[in-house]
């Protein structure tokens, strides 16, 4: 079965459902004796945890559902071959995010989670759907872990929100830095107006003009950005061609195949003087051979290595029925589930204030024995030690702002086959 189609649902139930469900889907508090005693026997009186998804199965980031979703199926089935969490087996409730474009999608998806008790949900990936919904989820009192937004507003958002990859000042920083060591002061930006496209701009920006160069077209507070579900570029292209750039960056998601596009059809060349970021790095584009030969792009999160590949390939495979053509935010989705369970863990509950008051302990936040799998972590808290998980993503214990204290950021290159590779990471941190 398909299980990414099971978020297909609708909005019947959206009208009428009342936040006070979540109070029935959340796990019995307690006792601190009685906890210490049922994970020593293995046993427990917290409720199964349930995880949900609010992934993008459909819309213009869809590329980025199945190595997420691939993430997070690979940790439940880790997490369930050591014994679950507190002695049950950690269930999923898949979900569709759908994309900015669509507001009912991801709307339907957090009606749906509420009914289903859910107690965390892995999502979203755009940071506009999570502005979107994140109230939502707050009010209810579940707690929400992106894999890949990177808004700043969402910096501090709640007590019931984090991330597992950085904000935009990061990857802001190290996308400018790369453009300037290639020789290119006049840069034409061509950006999405959502608070992804517009706050990654702004930190690039800054980036580019600490080290002396400018941004001749699309700068902040020009009212040069495109609307989502843009399909039309040829004005855009035209003007921002018009400044005589010496690079281009474009931060887009599904509406960077009509950009580029337009980009050839105006003679535009990629190769060295191009750039893109996570939102559309991707190996499914159906361009002439060539086209973004020379290309590159930033993403956030360590390159996932060969042995996590090879899993995350085999679960999708036998559960989706397909094969992943790329990894992007995999490890991040599959570390935010393994945060989350380890916390439910540490706190002796399954409840989402039981995973927001203990998940940035586990993520090293209080120090202790560092740890690199769900096993390794019981374990040690169990024995009454703090841990410190780290996982394949690489990210830094969570910080006061609920970001990553620190995490990689991904240089990547397009080549003849507009597949693109990866060449080097760089470590940023985070502002506290």
């Amino acid at each position: 079965m398909n299980r990414r189609m099971t978020a297909a649902k609708g909005v019947a139930l959206a009208a009428a459902l009342s936040l006070g469900l979540a109070a029935c889907g959340s796990s019995e508090e307690p006792t601190d004796e009685s906890t210490a005693d049922e994970m020593a026997e293995g046993e427990s009186s917290a409720d199964p945890l349930v995880i949900g998804t609010t992934l993008p199965v459909t819309g213009t980031l869809s590329f980025l559902g199945p190595p997420e979703i691939a993430g997070v199926g690979l940790a439940v089935s880790d997490i369930n071959e050591a014994g679950g969490v507190l002695g049950n087996e950690v269930t999923v409730e898949w979900g569709d995010s759908g994309d900015n474009t669509d507001a009912t999608v991801a709307n339907s998806t957090a009606t749906d989670h509420i009914s289903q008790g859910v107690d965390a949900v892995i999502g979203a990936a755009s940071s506009s759907v999570t502005l979107g919904v994140v109230d939502t989820y707050v009010e209810a009192g579940i707690m929400m872990i992106s894999p890949a937004n990177t808004s700043a507003e969402l910096s501090d958002y709640s007590e019931f929100y984090t991330r597992t990859a950085p904000p935009d000042t990061v990857q802001g920083a190290a996308l400018g830095s790369l453009i300037l060591e290639g020789g290119h002061t006049d840069v034409a930006m061509i950006v999405l107006n959502d608070s992804y496209g517009t706050g990654l701009r702004d930190h690039t920006q800054s980036a580019i003009e600490a080290g002396g160069g400018t941004v001749v077209y699309g700068a902040s507070g020009e009212g040069q950005e495109f609307p989502p579900g843009e399909t039309n570029f040829g004005s855009q292209v035209s003007a921002a061609l018009a400044t005589d750039p010496d690079a281009l960056v474009l931060i887009a998601f599904e509406e960077t195949t009509a950009a580029v596009n337009e980009l050839v059809a105006q003679g535009w060349d990629f190769d060295g003087t191009t750039y893109f970021t996570d939102g559309n790095l991707s190996n499914g584009y159906e361009f002439d051979e060539g086209t973004l030969a020379g290309v590159q792009g930033t993403l956030p999160g360590a390159q996932a290595d060969d042995d996590l590949r090879e899993r995350l390939n085999t679960w999708y495979s036998e559960n989706e029925g397909g094969e992943l053509d790329g990894y992007s935010y995999s490890a991040e989705s599959y570390d935010a589930t393994i945060l989350a369970a380890l916390a439910a863990v540490r706190g002796g509950d399954t409840s989402g204030q039981a995973i927001a008051d203990n998940i940035k302990a586990v993520s090293g936040a209080e120090g202790g024995t560092e740890v690199t799998t769900f096993a390794e972590g019981v374990e040690a808290l169990e024995a009454g030690d703090e841990i410190n998980y780290t996982g394949p993503s690489g990210t830094g214990p969570l910080n006061e702002m609920n970001d990553p204290s620190s995490a990689f950021i991904g240089i990547y290159e397009y080549g003849d086959d507009n597949q693109y590779e990866y060449v080097r990471q760089i470590e940023g941190t985070t502002a506290e």
